[in-house]
């Protein structure tokens, strides 16, 4: 992960951190030999950081794509919001249709009544998959939104959210995430509007996971936390570790099965 230019004692000198970001965003454009940065723009804070930054590292070579997918309309909204305050260029994608044509299609060929997270999933790997469509075409960098509190208990999507080729803010809690924003200028609206991951219509990050991010971040950061807390934030974080590691292989001296990652010459 990460290590980022941050006082946890105490308030978080945003300065420093933007421009250490900001640097290491250039540093892996050019190690990359790309030509530019891409990253959805989902109308959340989040997203509204990694906008900030990632026109701050590139310019013009940053690109925003909004893609409704049965969003709420203050989403699209806060999305346009955001591409207007830092003036980054930005595509629509309108992926309602074929989410509704799949989840038909899937349902008609057997699963006839999935869960809803089945479902809910589906949308954020439609959009990696979108973003990868342009990333290849353009030799963009696939740019991930994640905060650190998210990481921590899993709060992503494999192979969704998670399938991307950099992440600025993985090493930032939710709350150092907000602070930086303020800096940075992210409209008001956006800063205070309830997190979400826009799964279904009413969903909010915190009511998925049962505890806000304050009692996240506190026990990420102190670990202290009621013990209802900490048991369900434990176990979110131990049943989460397959998403941030390689799909299991065989390895097997014996029979010859090379391991996952070769050897160099």
């Amino acid at each position: 992960m990460i290590e980022y230019p941050v006082v946890r004692s105490g308030l978080m000198d945003c300065a420093k951190v933007e421009s250490f970001i900001v640097g290491w965003l250039r540093q892996m454009v050019a190690s990359a030999h790309s030509d530019g940065l891409l990253f959805g723009l989902s109308g959340g804070i989040d997203s509204a950081v990694v906008a900030a930054l990632c026109k701050k590292a590139v310019g013009d070579s940053a690109l925003a794509l909004i893609m409704p997918c049965e969003s709420h309309p203050i989403d699209f909204e806060h999305a346009v919001l955001t591409a207007e305050a830092f003036d980054v260029k930005r595509h629509f994608v309108e992926l309602t249709g074929t989410y509704r044509t799949m989840v038909a299609e899937m349902t008609r060929s057997g699963m006839k009544d999935p869960p809803r997270m089945a479902s809910a999933n589906l949308k954020p790997r439609l959009r990696m998959a979108a973003l990868y469509f342009f990333a290849n075409g353009m030799n963009y960098m696939v740019t991930g939104t994640g905060n650190r509190s998210e990481w921590y208990v899993g709060y992503s999507t494999k192979f969704g959210d998670g399938g991307v080729d950099v992440q600025p803010i993985i090493g930032l809690l939710k709350s150092e995430v907000v602070e930086l924003a303020g800096h940075l200028g992210v409209p008001r609206e956006i800063i205070e509007k309830p997190p979400t991951a826009g799964l279904w219509q009413g969903q909010t990050d915190e009511a998925e996971m049962g505890f806000t991010y304050e009692q996240l971040d506190r026990y990420i950061s102190t670990r202290q936390a009621e013990p209802a807390v900490k048991e369900r934030i434990d176990r979110m974080h131990r049943a989460s570790r397959h998403k941030y590691m390689l799909p299991p292989t065989p390895f097997s001296p014996e029979t010859g099965l090379p391991g996952v990652i070769p050897e160099g010459d």
